[in-house]
């Protein structure tokens, strides 16, 4: 067993999306390779229905896959292959744009006027940037939850963890997307295959992860104080933890205990173009289709 190093712990950025959205976004649109298969990751969380609600209109993606997961309110979706649906509280969408698609999202609070979920990019490898688009919507239920007796719950929404199996299958990327919550005090181990590039992704409580390089951890809480450990002062509900190479990954649960999201994957290893929401391995085949979206001819048919 190894632990895998910190490589570095940032917080997500404020940035703007859609038709207005304010959102917090963790990585994207720099380095392609850093978390290689995974591209972007955006944390949609608001209670000012302002800053949400024109919601993201009619747009294409052409070369990925999206896996939306929804905590609080609802999203209201549509598609071009005439998909239509909400997802709720707790459900997850898994959408492969393959050879395109043009989809909207309109977001909507709960009672409260609270909006809150995630967007994962993954990339698609070369011999399935032009497959046929699909999608699936899973409902919140459908995805299993094991509690351990220490408290500690594991959602598992993509592959296979402690015997469980998500529901979601057939993403290209094969990653392994898991929910966990660590009450207060505990300290839990999660193992990691060593061949996938891994990161957490904290947005409630504080802790500390084990590093291989820093025996008392990477401290996470709402105030860094003193020289306890050597990083900037952060905030642990909206903190991106990039591991490095290992097969484990070990967290200490502060007094209020820490939940995160926990996703890994098999690196693709490709050359990566991007232009937007189309990602493809060339600028010819960006080119390609921004032609075909100008000429009519992105949505293909026939597959």
């Amino acid at each position: 067993m190894s632990i895998r190093p910190v490589l570095d712990a940032r917080r997500a950025q404020p940035t703007l999306e859609g038709a207005g959205v304010h959102l917090h976004r963790a990585f994207g649109f720099h380095d392609p390779k850093e978390l290689d298969p995974f591209l972007l990751f955006d944390d949609f969380r608001n209670e000012r229905p302002e800053d949400y609600l024109r919601g993201f209109p009619w747009h294409p993606h052409r070369g990925i896959e999206t896996i939306t997961y929804v905590l609080a309110g609802t999203v209201d979706h549509g598609d071009s292959l005439g998909n239509a649906g909400s997802l709720g509280a707790g459900d997850v969408q898994w959408m492969t744009a393959g050879s395109g698609i043009l989809h909207q999202e309109m977001p909507k609070g709960n009672a409260k006027g609270q909006m809150h979920g995630f967007q994962l990019w993954a990339n698609l490898p070369a011999h399935l940037k032009m497959t046929a688009p699909r999608y699936q919507d899973v409902k919140g239920a459908d995805i299993p939850e094991i509690i351990d007796d220490d408290g500690t719950r594991v959602k598992v929404i993509i592959g296979s963890f402690w015997g469980r199996s998500g529901p979601i299958d057939g993403i290209a990327a094969d990653p392994q997307y898991l929910d966990i919550f660590v009450p207060a005090g505990v300290r839990k181990t999660f193992r990691v295959d060593t061949y996938r590039r891994a990161f957490a992704y904290v947005f409630d409580g504080d802790g500390r992860f084990a590093d291989a390089s820093r025996p008392q951890g990477v401290l996470l809480e709402k105030e860094v104080m003193g020289e306890e450990v050597n990083i900037r002062d952060l905030s642990g509900n909206r903190t991106l933890i990039r591991f490095g190479t290992g097969d484990e990954v070990t967290v200490q649960a502060g007094e209020r205990g820490i939940r995160f999201l926990l996703i890994s994957g098999a690196p693709l290893e490709e050359p990566v173009a991007w232009h937007g929401p189309i990602v493809m391995n060339t600028k010819e085949e960006i080119r390609q289709a921004m032609a075909d979206l100008r000429n009519g001819t992105f949505i293909r048919t026939g597959h």
